[in-house]
């Protein structure tokens, strides 16, 4: 294929999946618009809440990135049960996260609301402890449709995890103000609509799979290996990514307690301007999503075009990438005030979101060369570059944390800029590699 070609191919299979990811952040956004009528601790428990919701993704994208690759990976070399495998893969160790998460993350979660909080105590804690009695028990449904969503997308179909997650948002933005404030719920009402929510779209999931022509033709395949196997493989196809995203997230939540130092208003600025990011960050995971299936479609079928792909993908997300950062230096007032906040809140919030450009830029290409290795099957050394950015980072936000929410995204950036370099270099080295292998191959037949 040439770079059009790629190019073309990352932007068709891209842009549902950010609309899918979009809707996903939209059901946060939509909680936190009604919760921001009940006052700024609402606001604060729902932010620090469902940014550990965050956290929590990264532990079952073992699953979900792991099935989708080597679905994805099955269906380029055309073997039914290798597609079989891969699926019983992501449920297997779905089985084996869930109960976990949704029965000790109940169990903890009031020294988990205190953890994220920086040790406040008082309505806060009470309100973010309340939102995960029934969100942590709720993950059971979130991680199943997001095995589902791997899944499909590995066969080829960005387009239906898209129009599920437009059916949970429906039913969620219905749902919010009858329970947050018609039945007086508060934030355990936002928890409960969007657990609903999800549920009709699972079911609606769950259907699509039994409708899909790659998995029907794969359902009765014979496999290579056994159940244990298979959850091993998926496992260790998903974990580098995972743990990616898990340690990323992870220093997301660290920077709120490095933020609560700077005051309340400043945390609650941080959850909002945190959420409006995330409208920006979706697209680069959406290419990211996007380079890693195609990666591993072509892998399959025995081409090995990781080069060409990461450099169409790098230069789409790049460009998602300077055009957020420029849409938040001019709206971000606006944004601010979409979202009810007012005052301290709002001014901190706008100044957060103007500083956010070089970090965003950095961060658009670094995630989006991830999906390249991610769909060869994962790169411990990407995680490791992503684990010492994060080290690096919380240090240097508690220095900087005397400017203010600037210091921080000056942290975030200078973290950011030492973690694209490292990725870069390792793509350069799949140039070389490539190179290497063509003078082997010529050299063979000169022979």
């Amino acid at each position: 294929m040439d770079l059009v070609s790629h190019r073309r191919r990352l932007v068709s299979l891209a842009h549902p999946v950010y609309f899918e990811l979009l809707a996903g952040v939209a059901a946060g956004v939509i909680d936190m618009v009604w919760v921001a009528r009940l006052g700024g601790d609402p606001v604060a428990a729902v932010a620090v809440a469902t940014n550990v919701e965050n956290l929590l993704l990264g532990l079952i994208l073992m699953a979900g990135t792991g099935t989708t690759v080597l679905v994805a990976r099955a269906r380029g070399a055309d073997d039914p049960g290798g597609i079989r495998a891969a699926v019983r893969g992501g449920w297997a160790l779905w089985a084996l996260i869930t109960p976990v998460v949704a029965v000790g993350g109940y169990l903890g979660r009031e020294p988990l609301a205190r953890l994220v909080l920086g040790g406040a105590d008082g309505s806060v804690l009470a309100l973010a402890s309340g939102y995960f009695a029934i969100a942590l028990p709720g993950t059971a449904v979130f991680f199943a449709t997001n095995v589902v969503d791997g899944i499909l997308k590995g066969a080829g179909d960005t387009r239906t995890p898209m129009r599920l997650a437009f059916l949970a948002n429906g039913l969620i933005l219905g749902l919010d103000p009858l329970l947050i404030l018609g039945c007086g719920l508060g934030v355990r009402g936002a928890a409960l609509a969007t657990v609903l929510g999800r549920s009709a779209a699972l079911v609606c999931g769950l259907v699509a799979l039994r409708r899909n022509a790659v998995l029907r033709a794969a359902r009765h395949a014979v496999r290579p290996t056994g159940l244990g196997a298979e959850l091993r493989r998926t496992a260790g196809t998903g974990l580098p990514m995972s743990a990616d995203f898990v340690v990323r997230m992870a220093g997301s939540l660290a920077l709120v307690a490095i933020v609560a130092r700077i005051g309340v208003g400043e945390v609650a600025a941080y959850g909002i301007a945190t959420k409006a990011m995330y409208a920006a960050t979706m697209a680069f995971y959406a290419v990211r999503q996007a380079a890693s299936i195609h990666t591993a479609h072509l892998l399959g079928g025995g081409r090995d075009e990781r080069v060409a792909v990461g450099r169409q993908a790098a230069l789409v997300s790049g460009a998602l990438g300077l055009t957020a950062a420029l849409l938040l230096l001019v709206a971000a007032p606006w944004i601010m005030a979409a979202f009810g906040a007012t005052g301290q809140v709002a001014a901190a919030g706008t100044l957060y979101l103007r500083c956010l450009g070089p970090y965003l830029v950095l961060l658009s290409v670094c995630i989006a060369l991830g999906g390249v290795f991610e769909g060869s099957g994962g790169s411990p050394a990407l995680a490791g570059i992503t684990a010492c950015g994060v080290a690096l980072q919380l240090p240097l936000a508690l220095g900087l944390s005397g400017l203010g929410l600037p210091g921080i995204c000056l942290a975030m950036a200078l973290s950011m800029g030492l973690q694209c370099a490292a990725v870069a270099r390792m793509h350069r080295r799949l140039r070389t590699a490539g190179q290497r292998t063509r003078t082997e191959n010529t050299l063979v037949r000169t022979c």
